[in-house]
């Protein structure tokens, strides 16, 4: 009876070894499935540090808007942090330090004041387009391509299409082109930001895929 008993035992136990063998076997095929080795975490981390600026500055300066804003801006850094948990991206990305306000220059009482310049109009960006995919890319050829592995995601800013930018200077025309939709914009550059390009809603409306907050592969090609 007990050499029964021990040999049902000793059964068991190769049973369940097999079974957790098959179970872990599973799970790494699973894991490795999910890895996305294409994803770029440079991008992604540009990306994110932008959004984390942005909401840092609406907390520090909130308006009447700034409630909405910061809850849109959260659902894209979620969206990118699930992208960059994916993509195995480990790196500590958190918002800048805000820079001490600067200290107005002294006055000279021998000088009239100057008039401060012109601003450009809110509504100031280039018209927008959207391609139909004949161009098998979105580029037309019509402008420098510039920013190559950039990501572009968006800025809130209640304003026709237009662009913030980095790189480039207020008024240069750039066009976006979104390659995994063929749509495209054309816009201007009307604010400084940290990026290459970032697109407001307006824009940005017009060439993401639904549901989307940010362009993995864009095409930015600098027209004007």
């Amino acid at each position: 009876m007990n050499r029964r008993r021990r040999t049902t035992s000793r059964a068991r136990k190769v049973f369940l070894g097999v079974a957790a063998a098959a179970l872990l076997g599973g799970a790494l095929a699973v894991g490795t499935g999910l890895g996305n080795a294409g994803e770029s975490c440079a991008g992604l981390d540009t990306a994110l540090r932008n959004n984390l600026n942005f909401i840092a500055g609406q907390q520090a300066n909130p308006d009447a808007q700034s409630e909405a804003r910061i809850a849109n801006r959260q659902a894209v850094v979620d969206l990118i942090q699930q992208r960059r948990a994916t993509a195995g991206c480990t790196a500590d990305v958190r918002a800048d330090a805000p820079a001490p306000p600067a200290a107005p220059p002294a006055a000279d009482p021998t000088k009239s004041p100057a008039k401060p310049p012109a601003q450009p109009p809110a509504n100031s960006g280039g018209g927008s387009s959207t391609d139909d995919g004949s161009n098998g890319g979105g580029s037309t050829g019509a402008g420098e391509v510039v920013c190559k592995g950039s990501t572009v995601t968006l800025f809130n800013e209640a304003a026709g299409p237009a662009a913030s930018s980095g790189t480039f200077p207020i008024g240069t025309t750039l066009k976006v082109t979104n390659l995994d939709n063929n749509k495209s914009v054309t816009v201007k550059v009307t604010s400084p930001s940290g990026s290459c390009v970032l697109l407001n809603d307006a824009a940005f409306e017009q060439v993401r895929e639904p549901g989307k907050f940010l362009i993995r592969r864009p095409v930015i090609e600098r027209i004007g």
